[in-house]
């Protein structure tokens, strides 16, 4: 499946990300930040449009209704931050930590979760419309009552993720992994699946499979 990638400019201008702190309504647009410590920092209704972040921490920080478009982080880490009621449009995060990260009731529009840790995070009652997440790790991650079109999980690692009460017809798994999973029989139907995964699943309804 292709997603429209961020757009984001040849020439941005270096921001320190200390000014965010200043700024009160805080936006950045065209800018790139190549490091910085905001952890534990509330910056709520925070907007980045055409920006590029890397090295940046926002670990237990307060992002409430963060609003991203053509935005792309490398090399960040989000663990335990809020960024509940987000909305994101074409947007990357690579190699990027979002362990145990508040992602609820939250829009994602064309955006992808590369080689990054998603462990343990809440994305209930969001909408994923165009996502992918490719050799990414969801190890109990929580995906309850979300609506998924267009997404996919390559190569992934989802065992003990919870998709309760969450449709995951036309959802491609087969190539990721897991030894457990949440998820309701009727949820299934429709869901792509490798050989092996139909295995474990019967397994996990109490069939007995025999060659």
């Amino acid at each position: 499946m292709k997603i429209n990638a961020p757009k984001i400019h040849d020439e941005l201008q270096e921001v320190d990300l200390l000014e965010l702190f200043d700024l009160e309504e805080p936006e950045l647009e065209d800018a790139l930040i190549s490091q910085g410590d905001a952890a534990g920092a509330t910056i709520e209704r925070l907007r980045l449009t055409n920006t590029l972040l890397r090295n940046v921490r926002f670990t237990n920080a307060d992002l409430g209704r963060i609003d991203l478009t053509d935005v792309r982080f490398e090399n960040c880490d989000f663990s335990n931050a809020d960024m509940s009621k987000a909305s994101m449009s074409r947007v990357e995060f690579i190699d990027c930590k979002l362990l145990g990260s508040n992602l609820v009731e939250s829009y994602f529009g064309n955006v992808k979760f590369d080689r990054s840790i998603v462990n343990l995070a809440m994305f209930g009652n969001s909408k994923l419309e165009k996502v992918i997440f490719l050799e990414t790790s969801l190890q109990n991650a929580d995906l309850f009552d979300c609506k998924l079109k267009g997404v996919e999980f390559l190569s992934c690692d989802l065992n003990g993720t919870s998709f309760e009460e969450t449709s995951l017809k036309g959802i491609d798994i087969s190539s990721s992994t897991f030894e457990t999973m949440i998820v309701a029989l009727d949820d299934l139907k429709g869901c792509k699946v490798s050989s092996m995964q139909a295995i474990q699943f019967a397994a996990l309804i109490g069939l007995v499979v025999k060659e």
